[in-house]
This record gives structure tokens, sequence and C-alpha cells, in this order.
């Protein structure tokens, strides 16, 4: 089963959210599920994204019962920032990132892969985030914002998305401006959109 890419318009819009909920359904439905952390920055002591999707495959999986944080990341770093500008150092290697997603690939029918930030978020100067999904054939579901302003980063995403020929699905993580969202926003995906869905309900026409 080809792995899983979990994207977002940006930071902060629900990434791990949503990646812990895929988790419990996938595996409900009696699918194997794995989680892989590629990047994470902001990292004091240890990686907290990590820790918790571990956790939530550590119920079901327990080939990863052994395993820390650490070992479904390639790189962490204590800079809260793009990748690029958090390793200081310019240590990261894509493919040591490669090898980490391959290695816990083996682990379980599906690898649900988080990314960090949205899909331009530069890895290293010249290796954004959507390369990744690119390269390695990934199937992507984008994360979009509920909040004013966020039609233009959807679409966006959306474009972007497309431009690199990268199937995709996309949802809404409704949770900013909720209650205007119906008002401000709605209205023009329903329009646009033949089909689109919000986490914890199905499609919406």
């Amino acid at each position: 089963m080809k792995p899983l890419f979990i994207t977002a318009t940006n930071t902060n819009v629900g990434k791990t959210y949503t990646t812990l909920k895929l988790i419990e359904s996938f595996s409900k439905q009696g699918i194997s599920v794995g989680v892989c952390k590629p990047i994470e920055t902001g990292v004091i002591t240890e990686p907290l994204d990590a820790k918790a999707l571990l956790e939530a495959v550590q119920k079901h999986n327990p080939k990863f019962k052994n395993l820390k944080p650490k070992d479904i990341t390639a790189y962490t770093f204590e800079l809260p920032a793009a990748p690029f500008c958090a390793d200081t150092q310019q240590i990261i290697k894509i493919e040591v990132i490669k090898n980490k997603i391959n290695e816990l690939q083996k682990l379980c029918d599906l690898l649900i892969i988080e990314g960090a930030g949205g899909l331009m978020v530069p890895i290293t100067k010249t290796y954004k985030m959507i390369d990744l999904a690119k390269e390695l054939n990934l199937k992507t579901l984008l994360v979009t914002p509920s909040k004013l302003g966020c039609i233009n980063d959807t679409l966006l995403s959306i474009e972007a998305l497309k431009n690199y020929d990268i199937s995709f699905d996309w949802c809404v993580n409704l949770f900013e401006d909720k209650e205007e969202f119906n008002k401000v926003t709605k209205p023009y995906y329903d329009a646009v959109f033949e089909k689109w869905w919000h986490l914890d309900e199905g499609y919406k026409k």
C-alpha cells in the first residue's frame, strides 16, 4: 500500500490532529498503520508531535511498540522554523529521510508521513516538502484551515499540487473561525468544488 503524505497550507493548521484521527480510523478498519515524522523542529528535549503519533500507532501496531519518538524521525532541531533555517549546521541529507521512510514502511501496511509546515517549506536550499511527495510518488492529503483568508491559501496549495502532478485529496480542519466559516468560506467551496469535506464528517456537495 502506497504511503500517505499529510501536508497543510501552513504550520499550525492541524496536520498532527489529522494524522492522529487517520491512525485511529485506518486501524479500526484492520489496516496495519505506521507513522513517520521525517523532520520536527522546535524540539527541546523530545519531539512532541512524533511522540503523540507514535503512542497512537503503538496502541494498534505491535511492530512499533519498542520504538522511541526519535526512531520515527530522521532529523530534529531546536529552532522552531522551516527545516532549512532550523538546520544551522546544514546536516540534512534527503537520502537519510528516504531511508527512514523505507525502514518504517517495512513495519506496516500503510505508512502515514506527516510533513513539516506547508508544501513549499524548504528542507534544503533546493528541496522542498512538495519535492519529497513528488519524488516518492506519495498520495497526499492537504489539510486546510477554516479561518478567514483560507480560500486563497487552499487554492494556492491545490494549484501547486496540480502543477507537480501529485495525486491528492484535501479537507478542511474546521476549528478556527468556526462559526463564521459557513458564511465567509463555505459558499465558495460549495459553488466551485463538486466534493469537499471537513474532519469528522463525510463529503459535502
